[in-house]
């Protein structure tokens, strides 16, 4: 039976949440749930959880799964808030531990839960469980961020953010840990499935000449048109693409305080001694400074 699927679009940050459940048994996962940030107040908000939340009580759904596809750098996840209101663990692949050794020391992040700990379950590569009746298998996608994973669920694969539309391209990969080289390879790996999966990805930019959103497309529609990695191209010009246009692409608006929360599985950092939670912004000053007293510190704090 293929799993019964609804798709949540935040236009705010371009991210796509989904809702899949089992229809037999109505138990279900949401995918890569949105927590709303303000970046200016620094002010959280639930009202796109809430949203997908309501529709799996509406559909009778009782949720045993969040799931996330990696650690996001453009949009903070809800997962704890999903668990505290509906149940469900928080699974994210093994390789969120490279993550976190690569942002600790960046953010002094020492309240980090050791061996990925923050999340309830680390899938490996191949790995198995159960959404009610169905079965969903883990692929290891890297590339965007060393610790990318797909969801296969039936004839679904919700790939995070390795591919985007077929008139759009493919995900960046100058992030700490990103390698195009890798990317390359995992993209094959979801294009070896079968021609007819369903495709559904993690954002979505309108491609020019196209004036509505859209998430879902197939491997053969992925094969015959995606610009990037259609039949006929290299993975030596894949990577020259992809570098090339990474060096041009600036930062995401929320990159600092997403990756801050989404390695601690949803966690904002801990409160300071007023009570206050702050994020943490490093500063680094373009082409240097002179003079011994103009150096800044390498962390300063930043709003809550």
């Amino acid at each position: 039976m293929a799993a019964a699927i609804r798709a949540f679009f935040d236009e705010a940050t371009n991210t796509v949440t989904y809702l899949v459940w089992d229809p037999g048994t109505r138990i279900g996962a949401i995918i890569d749930p949105v927590l709303d940030w303000d970046n200016r107040s620094g002010e959280a908000d639930t009202r796109s959880a809430d949203a997908v939340l309501a529709a799996a009580e509406a559909e009778g759904v009782t949720l045993d799964w969040v799931l996330e596809t990696h650690v996001h750098a453009d949009h903070l996840t809800a997962s704890p808030y999903v668990k505290a209101r509906a149940g469900g663990r928080i699974g994210i692949g093994e390789h969120i531990r490279d993550v976190q050794a690569i942002f600790r020391p960046v953010f002094g992040a020492e309240d980090l839960l050791p061996d990925g700990g923050d999340f309830d379950v680390l899938f490996a590569d191949g790995a198995e469980f159960a959404i009610g009746g169905l079965t969903a298998k883990v692929l290891h996608v890297p590339g965007h961020t060393p610790a990318c994973i797909a969801y296969v669920i039936g004839d679904a694969a919700f790939v995070g953010d390795t591919l985007f539309m077929p008139d759009y391209g493919t995900a960046r990969c100058d992030f700490p840990g990103g390698d195009a080289r890798a990317l390359w390879r995992s993209i094959h790996r979801l294009l070896a499935l079968p021609p007819a999966t369903r495709i559904f990805t993690c954002h979505d930019y309108k491609a020019p000449g196209r004036d509505s959103f859209a998430w879902e497309s197939t491997v053969a529609e992925q094969r015959a048109r995606n610009p990037h990695v259609k039949d006929g191209m290299t993975e030596a010009e894949f990577v020259a693409m992809r570098e090339g246009r990474d060096a041009k692409l600036a930062p995401p608006l929320l990159l600092l305080p997403s990756i801050q929360v989404n390695m601690r599985a949803g966690r904002f950092p801990p409160a300071e001694a007023n009570g206050v939670r702050y994020m943490r912004i490093p500063v680094t000053m373009k082409g240097g400074l002179r003079g011994a007293n103009t150096q800044p510190p390498a962390v300063a704090g930043g709003g809550r």
